[in-house]
């Protein structure tokens, strides 16, 4: 799996859960529009995220390391097949409207 670090910036809710509010993926700054799903892992949190971009992406947080990590992206709604996320195919989306 190919993995990259991301920044993340969040908002600590009542109970000091992080939850993101938007991140950056070299230059690109994308807005968490939706949070669709949220999970633990033993080492790990995950989030299924809506960008303002229209793409999906899941993220995860190593708590322990405090490193973000993109996981995998769909990049819109007319392509549903999840693609494993790696900075060359992000460049190459990073012009698109859609």
């Amino acid at each position: 799996m190919n993995l990259f670090s991301i920044k993340v910036q969040c908002y600590a809710g009542y109970c000091g859960e992080e939850t993101p509010r938007r991140f950056f993926l070299h230059d690109r700054q994308i807005e968490v529009v939706e949070v669709i799903d949220r999970w633990l892992a033993p080492d790990n949190r995950y989030f299924k995220l809506r960008g303002d971009d229209g793409a999906l992406y899941i993220i995860r947080n190593d708590v322990a390391h405090g490193v973000w990590q993109l996981i995998m992206y769909i990049s819109g709604p007319s392509d549903m097949s999840s693609k494993t996320a790696t900075p060359e195919h992000l460049h190459q989306h990073q012009g698109d409207t859609n």
